[in-house]
């Protein structure tokens, strides 16, 4: 028989030894040249073919036995059907399976080289199949195939109609497709019968392969029993070792625990990041051992001999071969074939062997020919003069032609990932036909009749966990991955396959990073919803009539309107370029666009939320626990605030949770489902729950920015709720899941200060925290069944009173302090320890200023007591303790600015203790009490405590200036006190006077009135009022000392000196004319007094010149009033009615009447007493004519100030007006000198 159905070349696959692992190549095997590829040059034409073996289980080979002429190959040799090394499972399975393929031989290699799938290779399958539809257009005999696509790789597998329907008649699986079949197809299907000559043939075939090996014929003959065997059982034995089919879609036993179950070969797959990459999940955690019982099971193994990566021109293939090699010849490698001499070589059995020695990169065939089963000849022949062999004639070109059409067609029409299709042309037909099988039964009762499905499920779940497993893997890969995890769980039945489902959804949520901000990678793309359904190419080109005319339209007879794409005669294969596509394929299945975190976040919990519950379905134990309805809100437990206790009830819950988690470093995990610790269950739900608790957190941290405090509590309480159930659950708390504790408290500490500081905006936020979506319900739904989720209680409730959220806040950070302090983080997260300990500081701050003020407001109200009550005094303890505590903080990490602040706040916090202090006597009989001077001191200490922590200005310029203001004013205020109310039944006046100045230069000399800042007219006017005071003080000692002249000058001096000084600075300030007005009426008085102890007129004239020039220089202050007043009467007739004081809040009008009084009957005293002591000297000197001039003038100015003065009728403005001019009069006239 010269069909290629009987060449003996083909070892078929068999499963006779099995295979422990991936092995290295033997010596030999490393040296055959299948490792460095070849390229044929056949005919002038060149045909690319390379091969590189992948892996082999051969033997290193031997040379084979020629035999002699006349050998009868009808005699058994010694050694036939024993188990030889060198033929591998060739020799013993033969007889058995002939070329059949076992069912899901393509996914076994997949499996084993999960790195090629997907990426790099366009075809895994058997040598047999690639053959087999390289011969479509030589051949009449049907094809049957199964074909499934995992992003740009197709696998093909053999798919035995025959053998399928045998199975369906006994167990009535597959009747759909049965049925199919026969309505569509072949209507009167039944089992064919192979002929005893195939058998026959098959038999001669074994016997020359073992002949062949056996140089010594040492053997004991075989019993004769073995050849009745032989012919008797040809039926059964096709089909006890024919493929195996197993049951559509059976779920894997459960997880084996003996390790020889995984005898698939493979780098054994890490999925340590399946079950979750964090550390939790021990590395021996394995998921493979999930599938290997069910790959076994279901015919899942590699098999064959060997695994080669065959380039077939630009054609990448992964190719299984059970092909024996021999050694000898002119070259290290040929293959053995038997022929009957009788029966020429045909193309199809040419084809056949050209390929085969391609694929395994073998340079020689060695033929040998019998008559009979009698050994004729042998003979030897290139691989590349096969093409050309007589009867044999084909072009190569052709056949690379085919390949690429059948790969294009292929490739263009099998789009949906997780879909079966099916190949199939009927014998002796034309037509090739191409089938989605998933499509037609999903039409069927049972949509997990399909039994590729739960193989291409698998297969698409090991190369998404392959590619999320690689470090380097750039994100863009990310958009496969996800098509390739949505489309395992598509074909996936949730009841069936929890743990595979709950794997699947967990990588899913870790696809998107939490951590970080979205990248723009795959914004180029947009988001395309229907992306998760498949890759596929550009747009599939919708054929043109003459050109593509064999592709099926809506036209077609109505037989072929089941099919997906239909080739109307298989010669076309052999045009070039028939069927176009695009080889690189493109997969359309971009990554979703979070446009925010909000979305992303979603995304996760939408995964997270799947994972629970595949995971809480496979947990028995359910009938334990209540059933509840997802749509209904969980009932939380709420606490009374004041059966809590306000912050003593804190203090309580605080030290429970820290015994917990004390407890949780030793360990102790415990589940209110069920969950056996250490099950997958259990791993699998703590990765989930973990992972819902960072997706939340991150929630609550975008919603803080975004100023929704209510929200952000909500999604921070939801993930401390998820946090504390993994609390429950596990059994040894790992320091990184520690260290997301502890920031998922310092944010919510941050949540509550930021509510506490917004309280005006409640109802919004208590609205925001009280709302839940189904998802959030759900979620905590899972958390339920193994917790109360009452952990965290404490830190989360959304309070209305102040000081409590303030002191929950606190206790936030407390905690999460606490938590740093359990194991080493406190050093390898040093950032996260500071920012820890900067929000200790800055929340005892703000406690101490709340209890503060809470102490100021007491002591305002303080009317009828007069003594300090004891409420002010707790408060002052609190408000100290929280400075104190805070200082310390922001103290143990060299934060200098901050704990400046704080200190600058206790001296505050001192300065209202002295106040409080201060109205312990009667108003009229009040002293400057001990108790005062004791606070303020403390005051003044801890100003300068400040100023030392910050060093020198340049640290923080801002508050060194504060605190330089704050500590001048400290001063003023002890001096101002004590000036105002002398302590004389306890301190002599000298020593006050003494104490007083002190304390008014020391507050001078932290004020600063030179540098440019917004505080530098109130430094201006504090100085100012400083020596101001000063001058009236040593003016007053001057009216009232008696005696001692060196005092009383000393005195007159400074006196001068600082009302100099004041009135200078007044004079910069704009806004206060009328304390200037004062101050120079005080400086004329001080003349005035001087005057008055005077005798010699020539003196009096001088100081009273001295005097009027003081006058003089008033008019700045006047024209400053007057500014103010014409300001005031330019305001709208509405606002005429109101006071001036209300129009304008610098300028007081009673005062500024009282003071233009003043300076009137001043201005003329002294014009009058310039004119009593100039008129006796006119007498005396008659040529001093300045004096004359002065003396006019003066008597001018004196009369109409008279005439202004007595005029009771003017205004204001006018009376200043006519002073102004008076004044300009004075400045001109030549006035005494």
């Amino acid at each position: 028989m010269g069909d290629s159905k009987e060449a003996g070349a083909e070892a078929p696959p068999a499963g006779a030894t099995a295979r422990g692992g991936l092995s290295l190549l033997s010596q030999a095997e490393a040296e055959e040249p299948s490792a460095q590829g070849s390229a044929l040059f056949l005919g002038g034409s060149e045909v690319k073919s390379r091969a590189v073996v992948k892996y082999s289980s051969a033997p290193p080979r031997a040379a084979f036995a020629r035999l002699e002429e006349k050998t009868d190959l009808k005699l058994p040799p010694a050694n036939w059907l024993r188990e030889s090394a060198k033929l591998g499972p060739a020799g013993t399975t033969i007889l058995g399976t002939g070329k059949k393929s076992k069912p899901f031989s393509s996914f076994g290699m997949a499996y084993d080289f999960i790195d090629s799938v997907g990426n790099d290779v366009d075809v895994v399958s058997d040598s047999e199949n690639i053959k087999k539809l390289l011969k479509i257009p030589y051949s009449k005999s049907h094809v049957s195939m199964a074909v499934h696509r995992v992003g740009r790789t197709l696998l093909l597998d053999e798919l035995d109609i025959q053998e399928l329907f045998m199975r369906s008649s006994q167990t009535g699986d597959w009747t759909w497709l049965k049925e199919f079949y026969q309505r569509l197809i072949d209507q009167k299907w039944q089992r064919k019968k192979k002929s005893k000559e195939h058998w026959y043939q098959k038999a001669i075939l074994s016997k020359f392969l073992y002949y062949s090996i056996n140089g010594d014929g040492a053997a004991q003959p075989v019993p004769s029993a073995a050849e009745q065997r032989e012919s008797s059982s040809s039926d059964q034995t096709g089909d006890a070792d024919g493929a195996s089919w197993p049951a559509p879609f059976e779920m894997p036993s459960p997880v084996s625990e003996d390790p020889s179950a995984s005898s698939q070969g493979s780098e054994p797959l890490e999925p340590s990041y399946i079950v979750g990459h964090l550390a939790s999940a021990p590395k021996e955690q394995n998921l493979t051992t999930l599938f290997n019982d069910g790959e076994n099971s279901q015919g899942l193994k590699n098999d064959f001999v060997r695994n080669i990566l065959w380039t077939f021109e630009d054609i990448h293939m992964l190719v299984g071969s059970n092909m024996p090699i021999f050694g000898g010849g002119r070259y290290p490698a040929v293959s053995l074939r038997l022929r009957d001499n009788n029966k020429p070589i045909n193309v199809l059995t040419g084809i056949d062997y050209w390929l085969d020695n391609l694929i395994c990169n073998v340079p020689e065939l060695v033929m040998c020919f019998h008559v009979n089963g009698i050994v004729q000849k042998y003979e030897m022949i290139k691989t590349e003069e096969i093409p050309n062999l007589e009867n044999s004639n084909f072009s190569t070109k052709v056949i690379k032609d085919i390949a690429q059409n059948i790969l294009s067609f292929l490739k263009s029409n099998c789009t949906k990932e997780g879909h079966t299709y099916w190949l199939f042309k009927a014998s002796g037909s034309d037509i090739v036909k191409l089938y989605d099988l998933t499509t037609l039964c999903e039409e069927t009762e049972d949509k997990y009749q399909n039994p590729f499905t739960m193989p291409v499920a698998i297969l698409l779940y090991k190369v998404a966990c392959n590619m999320m497993m690689k470090k380097n893997q750039n994100k863009k890969h990310y958009g496969t991955i996800r098509t390739l995890l949505l489309n395992c769980v598509k074909l996936l039945d949730k009841s069936r396959h929890p743990q595979i489902i709950a794997s699947a959804n967990y990588m899913l949520s870790e696809l998107f990073q939490l951590d970080e901000p979205k990248k723009e990678e795959s914004s180029e793309s947009p988001l395309n919803e229907n992306s998760d359904e498949s890759y596929s190419e550009e747009e599939e080109e919708m054929p043109d009539s003459d050109e593509n005319g064999s592709y099926c339209t809506s036209s077609d007879p109505p037989d072929d309107n089941k099919a997906v794409a239909i080739i109307k005669s298989v010669g076309e294969l052999s045009v070039p370029e028939k069927y176009k596509s695009i080889h690189q394929i493109r997969p359309s299945c971009a990554f979703p666009v979070c446009h925010d975190t909000e979305e992303r976040c979603r995304l996760v919990l939408s995964y997270v939320l799947e994972g629970l519950k595949s995971v809480d379905s496979s947990i028995k134990k359910e009938s334990d626990l209540p059933a509840a309805d997802p749509s209904t809100p969980i009932p939380l437990k709420y606490e009374d605030e004041s059966a809590r206790g306000g912050p003593e009830g804190l203090e309580k819950q605080m030290a429970l949770f820290l015994d917990k988690m004390g407890s949780l470093q030793k360990g102790s995990g415990s589940s209110q489902s069920g969950m056996t610790p250490g099950s997958w269950q259990h791993k699998m739900k703590l990765q989930l729950i973990l992972k819902s608790s960072k997706a939340y957190y991150v929630l609550s941290d975008a919603a803080m920015s975004l100023q929704k405090y209510g929200r952000a509590l909500r999604y921070i309480k939801l993930a401390l709720q998820s946090h504390d159930t993994y609390c429950c659950l596990c059994t040894n708390m790992l320091s990184e899941v520690l260290l997301f504790l502890s920031q998922y408290l310092t944010l919510c500490g941050d949540i509550q200060l930021m509510l506490a500081q917004n309280a005006n905006n409640r109802a919004a936020h208590l609205e925001e925290f009280n709302y839940q979506t189904k998802e959030d319900q759900e979620i905590l739904h899972s958390l339920h069944r193994e917790s109360s989720c009452q952990g965290f209680a404490w830190a989360t409730d959304l309070s209305t009173d102040l000081e409590s959220q303030l002191s929950v806040s606190c206790k936030c950070y407390e905690a999460a302090n606490e938590i740093l302090q359990f194991s080493d983080l406190k050093s390898q997260n040093p950032e996260h320890y500071v920012q820890v300990l900067k929000r200790m500081g800055n929340i005892r701050n703000e406690i101490g200023v709340f209890y503060m003020n809470q102490a100021a407001a007491l002591q305002s109200e303080r009317v009828v007591s007069k003594s300090v009550s004891t409420a002010e005094q707790q408060l002052w303890k609190k408000s100290f303790s929280c400075f104190e505590k805070g200082i310390h903080n922001f103290e143990s990490i060299d934060d200098a600015t901050n704990a400046a602040l704080l200190l600058c706040n206790t001296g505050r916090l001192m300065r209202i203790c002295a106040q409080a202090h201060c109205g312990a006597g009667d108003e009229f009989k009040r002293e400057f009490s001990p108790e005062e001077g004791l606070y303020y001191n403390k005051a003044v200490d801890y100003y300068l405590k400040a100023l030392r922590s910050l060093g020198t200005r340049d640290r923080h310029p801002a508050v060194w200036d504060s605190v330089n203001w704050e500590l001048s004013t400290t001063y003023f205020t002890m001096a101002t006190l004590q000036q105002d109310y002398a302590p004389l039944s306890r301190k002599a006046q000298e020593q006050i006077e003494k104490e007083v100045s002190e304390a008014m230069m020391k507050s001078l000399k932290y004020c600063d009135v030179d540098s440019a800042s917004a505080r530098q007219p109130l430094c201006q006017y504090r100085a100012a009022t400083i020596h101001h005071r000063l001058a009236s003080m040593y003016h007053s000692c001057l009216r009232n000392q008696v005696g001692d002249e060196y005092l009383r000058k000393q005195h007159r001096v400074l006196a001068d000196l600082h009302y100099g000084q004041a009135g200078r600075l007044f004079q910069l300030l704009k806004d206060t004319p009328c304390e200037l007005l004062r101050v120079q009426l005080e400086r004329v008085a001080f003349a005035e007094f001087q005057m008055s102890g005077q005798n010699s007129n020539v003196g009096k004239l001088k100081t009273l010149s001295g005097a009027l020039d003081i006058m003089v220089r008033t008019k700045h202050a006047f024209q400053l009033i007057r500014k103010e007043l014409v300001e005031e009467l330019g305001q709208p007739k509405s606002e005429e009615p109101t006071p001036v004081a209300d129009a304008a809040p610098g300028l007081n009008r009673e005062e500024v009447l009282k003071l233009l009084s003043i300076f009137e009957s001043r201005l003329a005293f002294l014009l009058l007493q310039s004119i009593k002591l100039l008129s006796p000297t006119k007498k005396k000197t008659s040529n001093n004519v300045e004096e004359d001039v002065a003396l006019k003038t003066n008597k001018h100015i004196y009369s109409q100030l008279l005439r202004a003065t007595a005029n009771k009728n003017a205004s204001l403005p006018e009376r200043i007006d006519v002073l102004v001019h008076l004044l300009d009069q004075l400045a001109r006239g030549s006035a005494v000198q």
